[in-house]
């Protein structure tokens, strides 16, 4: 165990309070707004990270201690190696600083019986065919797709749902990426290259369009924030290095603004939401203008969209994620900061059904 642990404990962060001791987790260098503002509201912050961060510049001074690992560890890998840090330390909250670990964490939090999002819930926000499926269960349009692991659904998919299609990965995984494929041939062939790890994809209608974001912030269970923003790049064309950049420019169209924040709100209040930041993509047809739903993560998306917020909104998505994390841990009430500028998001919805066209 201790082999494949190395850490660094920083003396003079020893005064929180009992009990709120909270291990943080990221495989990138992110999130620092967020360690900065739990060691400023009097926690103990503990960072597990992967080898190659281990000295990426994090704020020593509200780090308590900061532990690695090499990376590629499989799940129970992991959980041994935060059962043996929670030997000696009781944490009182887990949270994944990227999407990569939401699921992580969400085990860990189940195995140690830790509050927080489970596993199952985790799943909507980690797993695009989970998503899509709790999408279209609420009414919402959704681009046409299909999981890949039976070969007869699959048949029947693409002499229904004309090419091209998508090939995606379910998750955020290294050296998994969507490839875009025109006949069926191609995609038995793409089927075939994957061998035994095929069924961690799906296959989507593609639609050309443009992307559009919806970045929230959720207290218990009602979402208290969002704004609605377009991408700089359509569906198709990517920024430099693959990336679609945001764009701090207010939409045109406040009614679409309208209807894609009431969907977020009700997304999220079906898939159980309680907390946390969370960052929801829609892509509008080229074609016919309608919204579609792509995909959701419990994150921070980047640092430009975190820039992005700040300049346009007087919001810092990461330090009052930081803050909401704390109130719930501590049973008080969390209020959005009076500089934060833009508009409160709607109440948790109980329609049924809530389309976007």
């Amino acid at each position: 165990m201790q082999s494949c642990l190395s850490s660094y404990t920083c003396a003079h962060m020893t005064n929180g309070r009992d009990g709120e001791f909270i291990l943080c987790m990221t495989n990138s260098h992110r999130g620092q707004p967020f360690l900065e503002e739990l060691a400023k509201l009097g926690c103990r912050v503990f960072l597990l990270t992967v080898e190659e961060h281990r000295y990426a510049g994090w704020p020593p001074e509200s780090l308590s201690e900061l532990h690695s690992m090499p990376s590629g560890m499989t799940l129970q890998q992991i959980t041994n190696t935060v059962a043996y840090l929670a030997r000696s330390r009781k944490f009182a909250r887990v949270i994944a600083l990227d999407n990569s670990n939401v699921q992580i964490a969400a085990a860990l939090r189940e195995h140690l019986r830790i509050p927080g999002m489970g596993v199952t819930t985790a799943n909507y926000f980690s797993d695009r065919l989970a998503a899509r499926l709790k999408a279209a269960q609420a009414g919402m349009s959704v681009a046409a797709f299909t999981s890949v692991a039976n070969y007869d659904e699959l048949r029947q998919f693409m002499e229904a749902v004309p090419a091209p299609w998508w090939l995606m990965p379910r998750s955020e995984s290294r050296g998994k990426v969507r490839r875009q494929l025109d006949e069926a041939e191609q995609v038995w062939r793409a089927l075939d290259e994957l061998g035994d790890g095929q069924s961690e994809f799906l296959l989507e209608q593609a639609i050309d369009g443009d992307r559009w974001h919806v970045d929230s912030l959720t207290a218990n269970g009602n979402v208290v924030f969002s704004a609605v923003s377009p991408y700089r790049e359509s569906n198709v064309e990517k920024a430099e290095g693959g990336e679609l950049l945001p764009r701090v420019q207010t939409p045109k169209t406040p009614a679409g603004t309208e209807r894609l924040r009431r969907a977020n709100t009700a997304l999220l209040s079906s898939m159980r939401m309680a907390r946390g930041v969370t960052h929801t993509e829609f892509l509008r047809s080229s074609a016919t203008g309608e919204f579609y739903f792509m995909e959701i993560s419990a994150s921070v998306d980047d640092g430009c969209v975190a820039d992005m917020m700040q300049e346009a909104h007087g919001l810092n998505l990461w330090r009052e994620w930081a803050r909401l994390e704390v109130a719930a841990m501590r049973g008080e009430p969390y209020a959005l900061p009076s500089s934060a500028r833009g508009r409160k998001a709607l109440p948790a919805s109980g329609e049924g059904q809530h389309r976007l066209a």
